[in-house]
This record gives C-alpha cells, sequence and structure tokens, in this order.
C-alpha cells in the first residue's frame, strides 16, 4: 500500500481538489528539496498514467509529501473501473490521489445514494472526476442532496447536476433553497400548474444545472421587463415553460437589444413582434451579431423576409446547417423560396424523415397531429 507520508499537507494544499475546481493552483513544491515525489511518479506510472501530461498541467501534484495513489486506484477499481478508466482518472483529476482514502470511501457511499448502479456511477467519475474528488464539501453536499431527494426529484437529475454543476452542492443548502423558491414562486405566479411543477422544475434543472449559481431575484426582473414590453401573463408563462433553464440566463439589457434589432429588421410592430417571439423564444437570448448573420444568410438564399416572419423557428439553425439543409431539399426537388420554411426546421433525424418524405414540391410539416405526413406515392 503507497502511503508517502513525511508530513502532513498544509492547510491551503489540503483544499487543492476544490481550489482546482475553481481554477486556483496551490503551492508546488512540498516534495524533499523540491523534487518531485518519486514514489507518486512511479505509482502513477505502474498504473500506465502519462505522467508528462500531469506535469504539463498539473505538475504540482507530484510534488506533495503525501499521496494515495494505489489506495485511490483500489478504491476505483472496487467500484468497478478498469485499468484504462482508472488511469483517464488520475490523468484528468490527478488531485484525486491527495484525497485521503476514508474521503473517496464516504464520497462513494454518498454518491450511490443517488446512483446505486455501479457502472453508472463509473461512468460519471469518468467524465466529471473533479466533481467527484471534491472531498472537502461533503457535508454540503450531503445537505443538497437531501434537500432535492426531499422535492421529489429523479435521482439522475440529481446525479447529473453533482457531476455537472459540482459547486451548487459544494455551497450551503440555504442558497439552493433561495433559487428553488424563486423559480417555483414564478412559475406558480404566472399561472402554472403545481401538479406539473415537479416535472418543469426536473427539466429546468436537466436543461441547465447552472440556473442554481444565477440570483434568486433574476427570473422575477426579466418577468417584470418582459411584462412591460407587454407580454400578458399567460404568454409570460409560455416563454418560461419553453426556455426553462436559460430563462434566468437572460439580461434585460441583452434582451432589449435583441428585441429592438429583431423589430427593425422584421419591419414589424411592438404586437407582432411578440408573435414572432412567442414562436420562437430563443430570439430573446440570440445576440445581435448572430441574428444578423442569420438573417443575411437565409435572405441571400432567396427567402422571403415574410417567409421568416412565418417561421422564426428558422433562426434557431446556424448558418452551416440552413445551407446544407437548402441544397438537400433542392436535391429532392423543394424550393425553400417557394415552399415552407418549416421542411428546415426539427433536429438532424426530423430533418431526415421530411427529406424522405418530400415528393416533388408537396411538403408537409413534421409534426401535423390532424393530418400526418403520407409516404411517398409509388
Amino acid at each position: 500500500m503507497l502511503r508517502v507520508a513525511t508530513a502532513s499537507l498544509c492547510a491551503y494544499c489540503r483544499r487543492a481538489q476544490a481550489l482546482t475546481l475553481y481554477g486556483i493552483r496551490p503551492c508546488s513544491n512540498l516534495g524533499p528539496g523540491g523534487a518531485e515525489n518519486k514514489l507518486t511518479v512511479d505509482a502513477l506510472y505502474n498504473l500506465s498514467v502519462d505522467i508528462h501530461k500531469i506535469r504539463k498541467l498539473k505538475g504540482w501534484v507530484l510534488f506533495q509529501s503525501t499521496a494515495y495513489v494505489q489506495e485511490t486506484a483500489s478504491l476505483l477499481r472496487d467500484m468497478g473501473a478498469d485499468g484504462a478508466v482508472i488511469a483517464r482518472v488520475l490523468e484528468q483529476h490527478p488531485e484525486a490521489v491527495l484525497c485521503r482514502p476514508e474521503e473517496v470511501r464516504a464520497q462513494w457511499e454518498l454518491w450511490a445514494s443517488v446512483c446505486p448502479n455501479k457502472r453508472d456511477l463509473v461512468g460519471i467519475i469518468e467524465k466529471f472526476p473533479a466533481s467527484f474528488f471534491t472531498v472537502t464539501h461533503h457535508a454540503s453536499q450531503k445537505a443538497n442532496i437531501l434537500y432535492f431527494q426531499s422535492l421529489r426529484l429523479n435521482k439522475r437529475i440529481i446525479s447529473k447536476l453533482m457531476a455537472s454543476a459540482p459547486q451548487s452542492f459544494c455551497r450551503p443548502v440555504e442558497q439552493n433553497q433561495q433559487v428553488v423558491h424563486a423559480l417555483t414562486e414564478a412559475y406558480l405566479g404566472l399561472g402554472g400548474d403545481e401538479n406539473n411543477m415537479k416535472i418543469w422544475l426536473q427539466k429546468l434543472l436537466s436543461q441547465n444545472p447552472f440556473v442554481l449559481m444565477k440570483p434568486p431575484e433574476a427570473i422575477q426582473v426579466n418577468v417584470t421587463f418582459l411584462r412591460d414590453r407587454g407580454f400578458t401573463t399567460a404568454e409570460l408563462l409560455r416563454l418560461v415553460s419553453k426556455l426553462r433553464g436559460f430563462f434566468s440566463e437572460l439580461s434585460t439589457d441583452g434582451m432589449g437589444e435583441t428585441l429592438a434589432y429583431s423589430r427593425k429588421v422584421l419591419q414589424c410592430s411592438e404586437a407582432e413582434l411578440r408573435e414572432i417571439v412567442l414562436k420562437c423564444p430563443a430570439l430573446l437570448y440570440y445576440p445581435t451579431p448572430i441574428l444578423a448573420e442569420r438573417f443575411k444568410t437565409l435572405l441571400g438564399t432567396g427567402i422571403a423576409m415574410h417567409q421568416i416572419v412565418d417561421t422564426p423557428t428558422v433562426l434557431e439553425l446556424t448558418t452551416q446547417i440552413v445551407l446544407y439543409r437548402i441544397q438537400r431539399l433542392r436535391s429532392r426537388g423543394y424550393d425553400v423560396r417557394t415552399g415552407s420554411l418549416e421542411a428546415l426546421n426539427g433536429t438532424k433525424k426530423d430533418f431526415e424523415v421530411n427529406c424522405g418524405r418530400i415528393h416533388l414540391r408537396q411538403v408537409r410539416p413534421l409534426f401535423n397531429p390532424v393530418a400526418p405526413p403520407k409516404a411517398p406515392e409509388e
């Protein structure tokens, strides 16, 4: 068992795991005589870890006088990780070897409470090792897990939050409670159905885990701004429901600039602009340079402005995707300049299905519950 322990880590380096998560580099010369810890280097080398990569990115780890390389590898192996996974984890987050074995085991038990499947947990650790090995905030992590479980959120959602937005689990639970309260109050205050609130909240947190790091008042500020622009309560609920996690990312300055630009380009009234935004809420958060490029691309292909007004969701597609899809449709005998732009919309899979259903110049929307598209006639 490798336990290189000639001296205890200083308080600053004991927090290395958490500090690195925030981009702070701890001291890097604690080894004897300022040299690398040979036992640590050899142990990592025996695990097929790329030492050169660690030296280049996080060389300070190799200078620490206390490391638990074999213990960390053994715990990962007990979880079900094979040699290749262990090597990748330690290459990506070598600070893991500075965690005491009892701390890592406590993390394992904690994470297993929301991700009991070992294979799934290993997959999370491989993808987000820094999140798993942030052992210095164990108490806050546990309190936040209990809080989100009390909201009856899906375990998969909680584990995703812990992995992709670890900062939100490292802070006091009271801060997350304030954000969630603000989100749910805004949703219910706009007439949202309390029975659907849990599903809405799960989708919101899954779509944008970092929403928890936003000021609690951000969503209400945005609601007030849009209400002042003429959106009704029902329309605001539609926007909040569609944008979910992105709604709190909006800024009043950014929305004001985007709305002013869009109205100028589309040459429409305020009321018409609101209708367009309700069809394409993404207009609220795209910066004007991106919108300008997309308008220019669409108009440059011969598409008329009234077509964009009718189907503004085409503005959600990048210029590369738009040009590719227009070319594909043209090869199928469909001209977007005279047809509906709905043929351009949808995911990659949706679009391919649409292409297969095109016959001559007749295109029906992919999602039409009244008249589903017919298969091409022979």
